[in-house]
């Protein structure tokens, strides 16, 4: 029973030692860690001033050569090598020779043709001396400026009933009048560039059977351009012919200055835009090659200019006042990709100028420069 009633105090003993040394252990211990310290953000901030505002439309697209001309064959020949090949990318200058299709054969029927004009013409002569001796001197010229190795010349003015008459009766219209077909029709074996450019497209190569009808090729003029841009049908009042547009590729290491040439008058059903057509000019410019171009659509008074980023839901934007974060309503009309225009922001407002990480009105921040207590971030 003693050994019991030993052993039960003993254990009380024990416990309450354990406890008040537990707590003396605790309370020896010092506590390391900091403080946390009141965290403010520091902000960038301008000060709104309205203004006009250019409404600059973004469009795209490719160039297309201004002047440019499809290659057809409206005879039947082989074609035979000229000066130059005809390869894509060869220059010609206005004037030569793009294609020359063999025409010897039909050559030859038309010297027929044409010395048969000539005896006809001779064959006049005597009775139009005798008839007519007042006519006799122009027609005498004709017979010998005629060559039959050049273009047959016109006939000559006829001043008289009586000689037209007498020159209709002896078929000397009808004749020349089918020489000058047959000679319009041999000029076109031989295809000339029509302005100084270059071959895009040849479909062709020397010795090839031409048919009529066929597609030889395509040659364009370098050095000045057209961009077809598609442009919302709400800024079609305000393009206009002759505006100055600035264009750049796409990698915006060169910039180009075009104007506006043509506007489509009608709105495309399906996209609800408007073509508008803008003729740039360069050396270094390519058919086809992609470029950029900003439009100044129209100028918007009493707005401000700001990146979307700063645009938060519902229409509104951080405003500092006292170093409290607050928001504000405002009015955008225009976005772009990167910018939005504003109105119905007062002006001398100090508005948040870069996004601001996790911010909240009501928050409590420090204007960049300004000096102010605590921590900043």
């Amino acid at each position: 029973m003693r050994k019991t009633i030993l052993s039960v105090l003993l254990g009380i003993v024990v416990i309450i030692g354990a406890y008040f040394l537990s707590g003396v252990i605790a309370n020896s211990k010092e506590d390391k860690r900091p403080r946390p310290q009141k965290v403010i953000k520091t902000v960038f901030v301008d000060t709104v001033s309205n203004g006009e505002v250019p409404i600059v439309v973004p469009a795209n697209g490719n160039l297309v050569a201004k002047r440019r001309v499809e290659l057809f064959a409206e005879v039947q020949g082989v074609f035979r090598p000229g000066n130059k090949p005809f390869k894509p990318g060869q220059q010609y200058r206005k004037g030569q020779t793009l294609i020359r299709i063999d025409a010897s054969e039909y050559y030859a029927s038309v010297q027929s043709a044409k010395s048969d004009l000539y005896n006809l013409i001779t064959s006049i002569m005597p009775d139009l001396q005798l008839d007519y001796p007042e006519h006799f001197p122009k027609w005498q010229k004709y017979l010998a400026n005629f060559d039959l190795e050049n273009s047959t010349p016109s006939l000559p003015e006829v001043t008289s009933e009586k000689e037209k008459y007498f020159i209709t009766g002896r078929g000397i219209y009808s004749s020349y009048y089918n020489v000058k077909n047959l000679e319009q029709r041999l000029s076109k074996y031989t295809i000339s560039a029509p302005f100084s450019g270059t071959l895009t497209e040849a479909l062709v190569t020397e010795g090839t059977l031409v048919r009529a009808g066929q597609k030889l090729g395509e040659f364009i003029e370098t050095g000045t351009y057209e961009l077809e841009v598609a442009i919302s049908k709400t800024y079609a009042d305000f393009l206009r012919v002759g505006e100055e547009v600035s264009l750049s590729n796409l990698e915006k290491t060169n910039e180009f200055m075009g104007q506006v040439i043509r506007v489509n008058g009608r709105v495309d059903q399906s996209s609800q835009t408007i073509t508008a057509f803008i003729e740039v000019k360069g050396e270094n410019l390519k058919e086809g090659q992609y470029l950029e171009a900003n439009l100044n659509a129209r100028n918007e008074n009493d707005a401000i200019e700001i990146d979307r980023s700063l645009l938060l839901e519902d229409d509104k934007i951080f405003v500092v006042r006292d170093s409290i974060l607050d928001v504000i309503d405002v009015n955008p009309i225009y976005f772009t990709d990167k910018k939005v225009v504003l109105k119905n922001v007062p002006n001398g407002e100090t508005i948040v100028s870069r996004p601001v990480s996790g911010g909240y009105a009501g928050m409590l921040v420090k204007v960049y420069g300004a000096a102010t207590n605590g921590t900043t971030q």
